[in-house]
Order: structure tokens, then C-alpha cells, then sequence
């Protein structure tokens, strides 16, 4: 590190408390995403509790309640918004602590740039290399709008953030920064293993049927990802490539096995693209400083026309609940709010554009609840209050325990004959009396 970017360093070096009393009333505050929850800077804010009124604070999936909210319960000094939720938003939510901002993911920074007001951003990063570039780390996303908008950019240095390549939109120069805090060098969050379900293992034999050599994939988080990259991992399948909105562990282990090259990609060719990567350890060492890995702002890596420049995409979606018209809710149960749109509209658009690719959505036939009892999770409609998440218009797959079905061009009788056939057998006469009430099936109901 040359003397003058040392220089600039101490120059700009203030303390979490100095950099808290930047935030006055009113303000609109950014806190970095995902892994990189800036946690020194929002204990010192939270120490303002009483000086400070109506702060805004916004993110993208919050993994740590913020000491913001447990100073001010009340929400009249702070309040909380989220573009997409996790466990934790989800527990703020339901106690009126939390609010979700409705986004299809890769228009974030472009909604950023164009209506938002960012008086202060607080963003967790690397130490600065020689250059004095600080890295993002594994979340990128939407953090360069918000620090284009912010009239303030505090970095808090994290030791402990691997170095994440680009790409594009990964680092930020010392001179663009307004201040640095030194942080606590805490770990970054360590997601736990979700265990798949027999369900998630019947749903992977289908999906990997439509999986080829060639083919770039498009996975998230959870116990079904986990078992498709487990049964890629140990399949004969080669030259697989990656761009995706999450970088996860099932990633690193593909890799390994020799199964994800990026050889036959259009663009991005041998490289691992996304743009914001959570996990264990063993993704946060594959991260850094790693040549294979390319990290973009979710505006390249969720558009659907880049997604769609490569051929044969595979994007892989979850779902809550899918009604007989083939509308899918993967974002709310009922009212009560449960994650975000997140990037699934822009996979599944991006999917069908792409040539050969295939969008898929899948979720369980079945939920039990808390006594025990078996409900569907194909309805005649949805329930009350759930949000569409992808309209019937755009749903390309849906895949269950019990088959998989292409929805493309088809009526409004197949789709339910399609949903019915889909459902767990128990509620398939059920499904069948609905979908006759509400004129979308037919006398045989059978394609000549």
C-alpha cells in the first residue's frame, strides 16, 4: 500500500460513534446486504436511540436483528425496510417491526438511482488493497446505487471479508469514501445445512432428467438445491456453467467434482457469476481472491436479456403454493408475509428467452401444520391475501413430488388438468370439483 493511500486512510479514520452522529432525524440510512451487515456502526447508531427520530433504515435480507430494533421497540426513533426477507425480517415483520418494499430483483439499482433518497450509507467491506480499492465482499447486489445516491459513505473494515473478484461494481476507491471505521472482524453468518426431505430427492430425479452437458444453472438455497448439487456432483454431467443470482456452498462442491467449467458459456465463458453469495466457510475461502468467481450488481446478473445470452439455461425456483390457473405465490402465506420476489420472475423470463433453457418451479404437493393435519399446496385458487409472484402468463415448469409439467401454450383446462395431476392424490377429486365450478375442466378432460 503505497504512503499516500495510507495517507488517506487515517485521514478518513474515525470512530463507530463518530461515524453514528453523521445520522439526523429523517434521514434515509443504507445498511450493506446479506452477509455483510455493517454490525459496529449499527450498535453505535443504536446508542442514538433518544437523540434521533423517524431514521429510516434499508437492506436486503437483514441475517442479524439489528441493535437499531431492539433499542427502539417502538419503532418511533427507527423503522426497518427490507427488499427481501429471511428469517430474521420475517420475525421483525410479524411484529410490526419490519416493512417489505415490493422489487423485481434486477430493477433494484435502477429504482435506487431514479426515487430514492440515500443521506448515509454504512457498508461492511475488506480492508483496502495496494491500490486502495475496499471489496464488497460476497454481496453486491444493489450497494454501488446506494453509494452513487449516499451524500455519505461510511466503510466499516471487516479483516475477516474474503476479497471477491468482479465482474463488475465489486470495489469502491479510498477517494469515493467519505470515512472509515474499523469494525469488529466478526466471522461472516455460517448458514446452517438445510436436510433435504424425500420430496426434495423425488423433485431433483425429475429436474435432473432436463439437465445437460452444457447447460448453465441457476440455484438457490435449501434442502432441494442441496440435493440437485449434490446428485450433479457425483453425475457424468460436464462443461456446466453458473450465472446466478446466490452463490452457495452446493456451488463450491460442483465445482470440485469437475462438473462446472463454463466452457460452453456465451458470455462470462469459465466464469462462476453472481451477485451475492452466502454459505460457510468453505464458500467464503473458495471466494477470495478466486479468478473463477465474477461478482456483478443484480442489475447484469438478474436482467433476463443477459440471463437469456446463454444458451441452455437451467433456473431452479421455489414456490409456496400454485393454484389450478397456474399462478404461482412463492413470497407470502395468506397475508402474513414470508420472503420477496427476489430474483424468480427475472430467472424464469430469462430462462424461456434463452435458448433450450428451461425455467422450473418447484415446492412439495403437501404441507402438515402444527397439529399434525395435511394440507395441499396446489389450491383451486390461491389463498386469500397471497401475492403473485409469477403470473400464469409467464410460468413455464412446475415440478412436485408427483411429476413435472410444461405450461407453455397450453389452455386453461390442461394447466389445471396438468396442477391436478401434480397434487398429492389425497385432494386430487377435490381439486377436480373446484376446477368444474369454476369452468377450467372439461367433461374427459383428456388430450385426444
Amino acid at each position: 500500500m503505497s504512503d499516500i493511500i495510507k495517507w488517506q486512510y487515517q485521514e478518513k479514520l474515525i470512530t463507530p460513534d463518530e461515524a453514528a452522529r453523521l445520522v439526523k432525524s429523517g434521514d434515509r440510512v443504507f445498511y450493506s446486504e446479506f452477509a455483510m451487515f455493517p454490525e459496529a456502526l449499527d450498535e453505535a447508531l443504536a446508542k442514538r436511540v433518544d437523540e434521533l427520530r423517524d431514521v429510516c433504515i434499508r437492506s436486503v435480507s437483514y441475517t442479524k436483528v439489528p441493535k437499531v430494533v431492539q433499542a427502539d421497540p417502538s419503532r418511533r426513533h427507527f423503522w426497518l425496510e427490507d427488499w427481501h426477507m429471511t428469517k430474521v425480517g420475517r420475525m421483525l415483520h410479524d411484529q410490526d417491526l419490519c416493512n417489505y418494499i415490493p422489487i423485481t430483483y434486477h430493477q433494484g439499482p435502477r429504482i435506487t438511482k431514479k426515487y430514492e433518497k440515500v443521506d448515509v450509507a454504512f457498508v461492511q467491506v475488506s480492508p483496502p488493497d495496494a491500490r486502495g480499492f475496499f471489496n464488497l465482499g460476497p454481496s453486491n447486489s444493489v450497494t454501488q446505487a446506494y453509494m452513487s445516491k449516499a451524500k455519505i459513505i461510511v466503510v466499516e473494515v471487516n479483516n475477516r471479508v474474503p476479497h471477491c473478484l468482479g465482474g463488475n461494481g465489486e470495489s469502491i476507491h479510498i477517494s469515493q469514501v467519505d470515512y472509515v471505521v474499523e469494525g469488529k472482524n466478526n466471522p461472516l453468518i455460517q448458514l446452517p445445512e438445510v436436510k433435504p426431505t424425500e420430496c426434495d430427492y423425488k423433485i431433483a430425479d425429475y429436474i435432473m432428467k432436463e439437465i445437460e452437458d452444457g447447460c448453465t444453472l441457476q440455484l438457490g438455497i435449501g434442502g432441494l438445491p442441496n440435493v440437485i448439487g449434490e446428485k450433479i456432483a457425483d453425475s457424468d454431467l460436464i462443461d456446466l456453467g453458473i450465472h446466478t443470482e446466490m452463490l452457495v456452498d452446493s456451488c463450491v462442491d460442483m465445482y470440485n467434482a469437475g462438473r462446472i467449467t463454463g466452457a460452453r458459456k456465451n458470455i462470462d465463458t469459465y466464469k462462476m457469476t453472481y451477485t451475492f453469495a452466502m454459505g460457510t466457510d468453505k464458500l467464503y475461502k473458495f471466494l477470495d481472491h478466486n479468478p473463477i468467481c465474477a461478482s456483478y450488481g443484480v442489475n447484469y446478473t438478474n436482467d433476463p436479456r443477459i440471463i437469456a445470452l446463454n444458451d441452455k439455461v437451467i433456473a431452479i425456483n421455489s414456490a409456496i403454493e400454485v393454484d389450478l390457473f397456474t399462478q404461482v405465490c412463492s413470497e407470502t402465506a395468506g397475508t402474513r408475509h414470508i420472503s420477496g420476489t427476489g430474483g424468480q420472475l427475472d430467472f424464469i423470463f430469462g430462462a424461456f428467452a434463452s435458448r433450450k433453457g428451461k425455467g422450473f418451479i418447484a415446492l412439495a404437493s403437501t404441507y402438515t401444520d402444527k397439529e399434525g393435519n395435511m394440507h395441499s399446496r396446489i389450491k383451486p385458487t390461491l389463498t386469500p391475501g397471497s401475492v403473485v409472484t409469477v403470473p400464469r402468463s409467464i410460468v413455464q415448469y412446475i415440478v412436485t413430488e408427483y411429476g413435472i409439467a410444461q405450461l407453455k401454450g397450453k389452455s386453461t383446462w390442461e394447466r389445471a388438468e396438468a396442477m391436478v395431476n401434480l397434487a398429492h392424490p389425497q385432494f386430487r377429486d377435490e381439486l377436480i370439483q373446484q376446477a368444474q365450478e369454476m369452468k377450467i375442466w372439461t367433461r374427459t378432460n383428456r388430450i385426444p
